[in-house]
């Protein structure tokens, strides 16, 4: 879950909405900006599809007793979000082969640096997992691999930029991951720089350069859970009795 806190409630956006968010915006990429268009379709896929580990998790929220807020996807607790990640990823690779490759390679860079035992375990297993899939494709392009590993990347950054700032921020206000750019995007800069995002107003983001072939419209679906009602009858409940609404946000050159 991503989660958004104001004084008198809690801003909470689905994972797997999120992700639809994400190949909601890469789809209109520019196709200059990679190598080729060999598997973009599945890169697209991959966009759509990289957070359908949290669909069941996310079902039903939980609370966090020590920061007195829902978890949220950074803090969720690790033994379930890694089997979890497993189970995405696999049932992604029943679907699609490239795609999963990539969401393999996504969910292995959150724990690139880590030197915890049961994320050590996980990364062995999808190193595993990436070496049998590779074998699908005798004449991989490893370059353009790449470039769809980044673009995912962007994809999730660009969608998380949309769920966690308020609509309207000024750029000084942005959450932190954002404020200098987006990482990884320098490949799909001309001067080799990060992509930088900003708001226009309430409703319109653009970014700088714009990736993107025309302006564009995405929808984001989500709830505000009251914290009375929280405390009233506990996270899980209130979740389900919250109204899901719909945030419209244009993305304009």
């Amino acid at each position: 879950m991503i989660i958004r806190e104001t004084k008198d409630s809690f801003i909470m956006i689905r994972q797997h909405d999120h992700a639809y968010l994400s190949g909601e915006t890469i789809k209109h990429l520019k196709p200059s900006l990679l190598k080729s268009d060999s598997f973009f379709d599945d890169a697209l896929y991959a966009a759509y599809q990289h957070d359908r580990s949290w669909i069941g998790l996310d079902d039903t929220p939980i609370w966090n007793d020590r920061e007195k807020i829902p978890y949220t996807f950074s803090d969720y607790p690790l033994l379930p979000k890694l089997a979890f990640y497993k189970i995405g990823v696999d049932e992604i690779e029943r679907v699609n082969t490239y795609a999963s490759l990539l969401c393999s390679l996504h969910f292995c860079s959150f724990f690139s640096q880590s030197n915890n035992k049961d994320c050590l375990v996980f990364l062995t297993g999808e190193a595993r997992r990436q070496m049998r899939l590779k074998e699908a494709f005798p004449d991989l392009d490893e370059e353009l691999l790449q470039q769809h590993f980044r673009l995912l990347q962007f994809s999730d950054n660009l969608s998380l930029y949309l769920c966690l700032n308020e609509p309207g921020v000024d750029k000084e206000e942005e959450h932190p991951w954002f404020k200098n750019g987006f990482q990884n995007t320098e490949m799909f800069h001309p001067e080799n720089q990060p992509l930088m995002a900003r708001w226009m107003n309430e409703k319109e983001v653009t970014l700088d350069p714009y990736p993107f072939e025309k302006d564009f419209r995405v929808s984001l679906p989500y709830k505000i859970v009251a914290k009375g009602l929280i405390e009233e009858k506990g996270i899980a409940e209130a979740y389900e009795k919250s109204d899901m609404g719909e945030r419209v946000i244009f993305v304009r050159q």
